[in-house]
């Protein structure tokens, strides 16, 4: 899977570093910023997602289709 933040829409809420903090880290600006996509599985990718209640995590198959949000 592949992994996608859109920073304009990311609030810095910080869910998504609390469920994948390999995976997410919220910078200075109160942004996300992608660390390390490879170190969780696919579900743990999935739940970051859904756990951002702005949708800024886009999350692709390995063809590059959107399957989140």
């Amino acid at each position: 899977m592949k992994v996608r933040i859109i920073r304009d829409l990311c609030t810095g809420i910080g869910n998504c570093e609390a469920v994948a903090p390999t995976v997410f880290k919220v910078d200075k600006t109160n942004k996300v910023v992608l660390l390390d996509p490879g170190s969780v599985d696919d579900n743990t990718l999935m739940q970051a997602a859904e756990s951002c209640p702005e949708n800024a995590i886009i999350i692709e198959d390995d063809d590059g289709n959107q399957v989140y949000p």
